[in-house]
């Protein structure tokens, strides 16, 4: 099977790389600046090809397809993400919450997955798995905000949901799944030390439970756990 992972050089996006490779999967990992991830480029070989790519530039997105033209691509893992920067409580947007943060925020965690999705349909469409798979979290589920805040992140990741279930419904009669899934609160750069969840054990979950899913599924907000999210 032959899988692109895109934000592959940390976190979730490396040890998809990792775990993909070793149980045989062909990889095209996907970074910003693979030259500079030294434990990405540690798993490069046979089963593990680096590219460049930044998910909100067109013309990087237009080169990876490009470079992957004509190859059939069973998965593709949307797992790009930044957090959307420091100050994102109310209390803080008169001097803090950036306007351009929320846009970039948008841009890469919402309109990069889509950008990327768009321009590799003719290979997952030469794929026989057929999936795509979008990483995004329990903080864009409008139904369990409870707490309010980081309005530029869960905006993103709510727009991103939005996008994963019009692509289930555009591309089902093609045998086309879209997924979101959340990962669970992960020990990543992102998720901080604290947080309760390895990444190991997420990504190991997460594959259990994109392998498990089917077309009948697709459009749905899939949990690490299993089950489903409320929207």
């Amino acid at each position: 099977m032959r899988t692109v992972v895109t934000g592959a050089n940390r976190g979730i996006g490396l040890e998809l790389v990792r775990q993909l490779a070793r149980r045989g999967d062909e990889v095209e990992a996907c970074a910003r600046n693979p030259a500079e991830a030294q434990a990405l480029k540690a798993l490069a070989g046979e089963k593990v090809r680096l590219h460049h790519l930044d998910v909100a530039d067109d013309k990087s997105v237009s080169a990876l397809a490009h470079a992957l033209a004509g190859a059939p691509i069973d998965i593709v893992f949307n797992v790009a993400g930044v957090y959307g920067g420091p100050g994102q409580s109310v209390r803080q947007m008169a001097e803090d919450l950036l306007l351009a943060d929320v846009a970039h925020t948008y841009q890469v965690n919402a309109i990069g997955a889509l950008r990327v999705a768009v321009a590799l349909l003719p290979n997952v469409r030469q794929g026989a798995v057929k999936k795509l798979v979008h990483v995004t979290s329990g903080m864009g589920s409008i139904d369990d905000n409870t707490s309010g805040g980081y309005y530029a992140y869960r905006m993103s990741k709510a727009a991103l949901n939005m996008m994963s279930r019009s692509l289930a419904v555009d591309l089902k009669r093609e045998g086309i799944a879209s997924y979101v899934i959340n990962p669970g609160w992960v020990q990543t750069d992102m998720g901080g030390r604290n947080a309760p969840t390895r990444v190991e054990d997420s990504v190991e979950a997460i594959l259990r439970e994109v392998d498990r899913a089917t077309l009948a599924d697709s459009g749905e907000f899939l949990d690490y756990k299993g089950g489903r999210l409320t929207w």
